[in-house]
């Protein structure tokens, strides 16, 4: 039975192939389609292909708002034909091209199987064209080795020789991807008997195409019953397989060892290979091709393999915004508003205000050094540690000498976090130990602000570090602003830094509401500043307020 399939053409210019073993086959943005267009032109549910009774299938428009196009044509609704090329009805988005495969491929190897138009090195050139156009239609509807077979299938073709074999690199060594003999029949990799040092050695030789003629074989390193009448070959061409360098021009030469993937080997027992300067040209033609099939996979593979990471990625989003305070207390005496942007898909700042107490409440705010998942595991792990400290005005240093000493101990001094780890009682007494972190401000009418500054050095620097405890009486209506270095160091466009002054006249502009004025008055002011700039670091921002 024909299997029909859809050929995916990523935005990227990658491919991929889905066989349509469901239907009604759903395409769109949501997720729950059976292919999923990630691009927000593409609606929800664009589009679908279903199958009739007599066995065809229909592609049908779900009332998308950009429409559905059929080989260039608006549809509601199309009866599918192999090669019919579907687009969205916007461009530098995804195609799909509609392909049975079993009767493609019996159109493509037909035409390969034709006599040539003519003899010498018009019909060569022209053979040259048809395996090129062979080979990309191929590419376009099979697999990575359906394709790379159909390439041995026609180099054997076109230098008469008995039997060819594909390899490819892995690590330091060759190994056998394809071997196929004239009759189109599958070999085992053991036919190849030919030394793979010689192989190798072809390979070192720097040339873009080496053929050999073995009369006898007395190159170094082979074996002595490796004669011509133990291998009883008349001929062996070796083709390299060069590595595609993409964005640049393409070369065909062999440069080093390291531009090589791979190498099509082909060998005779009756009679020598046809290497007449049209078939020489086509060889490297058909090589040239299988490096850019494979270097197509390779990129398809390493888009897959960034597809997994961004949704690995989109979950401990989801986890590290998780562990954020759901709800901070906006009545009562004690009362917060605060805020976590990371710059990365996962961010190093972290914050947390926790109720211990009635009469008692801990603050604490974090940067991990560095950006990036590493970040943002070590934040998660400072988060549960401050969770477990204990509470009060002594029990704050010695909270941060373990944490600093544990911290230490694992990350020997190569990661680093600036910390303030702060208590406010119902009396309004804070207490706070401040380890490098920016310097927060007490925000009080009418006065200057006071500044909580700094107490010890970093946590994780140092096994034996210090961290000594201050303590400041908060007045009803004081509110407390901790902030992180993405903050203070957003940059506008002129490259000027939201430094403390400007950080300072933004707070007093905003000071006279409440925490939550405070804090919306603060992120305003820097979004303002920053001018939609991209961030270079996360920014954390968190107000408290004592009501008295």
């Amino acid at each position: 039975m024909p299997a029909p399939a859809l050929v995916v053409v990523h935005p990227s210019g990658t491919r991929s192939r889905v066989v349509l073993d469901t239907v009604p086959y759903l395409i769109g943005r949501n997720a729950d389609n059976n292919l999923v267009l990630r691009d927000n032109r593409a609606s929800r549910n664009h589009a679908r292909i279903v199958r009739e009774d007599d066995g065809g299938y229909f592609i049908e428009d779900l009332q998308s708002r950009h429409g559905v196009f059929v080989n260039g044509e608006p549809i509601t609704r199309h009866r599918l034909a192999t090669s019919d090329k579907i687009d969205f009805g916007f461009q530098d988005s995804y195609r799909l091209i509609f392909t049975v495969e079993d009767l493609e491929l019996s159109r493509i190897m037909s035409q390969m199987s034709g006599p040539p138009a003519s003899t010498g090195a018009a019909g060569n050139l022209g053979k040259l064209r048809a395996l090129v156009e062979v080979a990309r239609a191929l590419q376009s509807s099979l697999s990575t080795n359906d394709v790379l077979t159909a390439v041995v299938d026609a180099a054997l073709a076109v230098t008469g020789a008995e039997r060819g074999f594909l390899l490819l690199r892995r690590d330091a060594e060759l190994d056998v991807a394809v071997a196929r003999d004239h009759n189109g029949l599958a070999l085992g990799s053991t036919e190849l008997r030919v030394p793979m040092s010689l192989i190798n050695r072809a390979l070192k030789a720097r040339r873009d195409l080496l053929s050999m003629s073995f009369d006898p074989l007395e190159q170094e390193g082979v074996r002595p019953e490796m004669s011509v009448a133990d291998l009883d070959l008349r001929s062996v061409v070796c083709v390299p397989l060069i590595r595609i360098r993409t964005g640049g021009s393409l070369e065909t030469m062999m440069s080093s060892m390291n531009d090589t993937i791979g190498l099509l080997y082909m060998d005779s027992r009756r009679d020598a290979a046809d290497m007449s300067a049209g078939n020489r040209e086509i060889l490297q033609t058909l090589a040239l091709e299988a490096s850019t099939i494979l270097e197509n996979a390779r990129l398809l593979e390493q888009e897959r393999k960034k597809q997994r990471l961004e949704q690995e990625l989109d979950i401990a989003r989801v986890i590290q915004s998780g562990l954020l305070p759901s709800e901070l207390p906006t009545d009562g005496w004690f009362r917060a508003a605060g805020s976590s942007i990371a710059s990365h898909a996962v961010g190093g700042d972290y914050f947390d205000v926790r109720a211990v107490r009635d009469d008692l409440y801990t603050v604490v705010i974090a940067d991990v050094s560095g950006k990036g998942v590493s970040s943002a595991l070590l934040a998660s792990l400072l988060q549960g540690a401050f969770l477990l400290a204990a509470e009060g005005a002594i029990e704050i240093e010695q909270a941060m000498s373990r944490i600093n000493h544990y911290m230490n101990e694992r990350t020997r001094g190569e990661k680093y976090a600036t910390v303030v780890y702060s208590t406010v009682e119902r009396g309004g007494l804070l207490h706070w130990s401040n380890a490098g972190h920016p310097t927060p401000f007490v925000v009080r009418a009418n006065a200057e602000p006071i500044s909580l500054e700094t107490t010890g050095m970093p946590l994780g620097l140092l096994g034996i570090a210090q961290f000594g405890v201050e303590s400041v009486q908060l007045l009803p209506g004081d509110k407390v602003v901790f902030y992180s270095d993405g903050l203070s160091e957003a940059e506008n466009a002129a490259g000027e830094f939201f430094d403390k002054k400007v950080l300072r006249d933004a707070i007093e502009a905003n000071a006279r509401g409440t925490c939550a004025d405070l804090h919306n008055g603060l992120m305003a002011a820097v979004r303002e500043f920053n001018e939609g700039s991209e961030l270079t670091d996360d920014i954390t921002l968190l107000v408290i307020e004592y009501a008295g």
